[in-house]
């Protein structure tokens, strides 16, 4: 986790516009993320958590703003409606490649076992050699935790293995930044808790993160920093002391009673 303010900016993204046919989603979402930041988005459902995270790597196209990876900006260019769309496909996927996307529902490819699941994005878009992708795959699957279901397929693994294979995975493309998309909100409450600990590894490790979730005990203690989304525009941007502290608006009061409550039952 980054502790130190002179880190440099991995990611920036300026004034996120999204829309939906009428539906206003993101309503001008800036953020920039050091090195080492670990930076919880929360947000009641429907405030556009997921839909920010998506546009950064362009599995949505926002409508207007920029987003900066390393120093390097998106090209976008304007279409007749006076939207946004990609200028440069090959720079989408390159840039995309250093992203590494955590999904909800895992989206591991069910046709191949583990470790091919690992070994495929390094072979097809890094030009990995295949005894040096298979050797850090296997390192990767020991850090999660999974290094004796290397064999294994998807539809063989509970809920929380499979998320963290799909973290393995990620982490197997070498990212820049990762995203994490509810990562635990599809698991069983058992199965959450070995989750969250890969994640915290990751974040003593000084990985950049980015984590949509409603774990409002990772967004406190591991979070350097919290945004808070409110009908598409954050609310709360701040230290995870400081949005927890007792400045917080009424929302986000009523925001971590809901998940507090809800945790009780």
């Amino acid at each position: 986790m980054n502790t130190n303010p002179s880190a440099p900016v991995t990611l920036s993204v300026k004034n996120i516009q999204k829309s939906f046919g009428d539906h206003h989603v993101l309503k001008g979402i800036s953020l920039d993320a050091k090195e080492g930041d670990v930076i919880s988005i929360l947000g009641a459902s429907g405030s556009g958590k997921s839909t920010f995270l998506r546009c950064l790597n362009l599995l949505e196209t926002p409508d207007d703003g920029s987003v900066s990876l390393a120093g390097e900006e998106l090209k976008m260019k304007r279409r007749r409606d006076g939207r946004q769309q990609p200028a440069d496909r090959r720079q989408v996927d390159r840039i995309r490649s250093q992203l590494g996307m955590v999904f909800q529902s895992f989206n591991l490819w069910s046709h191949m076992t583990v470790l091919d699941n690992l070994i495929e994005g390094p072979l097809r878009v890094l030009k990995r050699n295949r005894a040096e992708a298979v050797e850090e795959a296997e390192m990767l699957l020991a850090k999660v935790g999974m290094a004796d279901k290397r064999g294994h397929y998807p539809a063989h693994l509970s809920g929380g293995q499979q998320q963290r294979v799909a973290i393995a995975r990620a982490l197997a493309m070498h990212p820049k930044v990762m995203l994490f998309d509810e990562p635990t909100s599809a698991l069983d409450p058992e199965l959450v808790g070995e989750v969250l600990r890969v994640m915290r590894s990751l974040a003593d490790e000084g990985r950049t993160m980015l984590v949509v979730t409603h774990e409002m005990g990772f967004a406190r203690h591991v979070s350097n920093r919290v945004m808070f989304l409110h009908e598409g525009r954050v609310d709360l941007d701040g230290t995870s002391q400081e949005v927890f502290g007792e400045q917080k608006s009424e929302r986000f009061r009523q925001f971590v009673s809901s998940h507090q409550d809800r945790a009780a039952h």
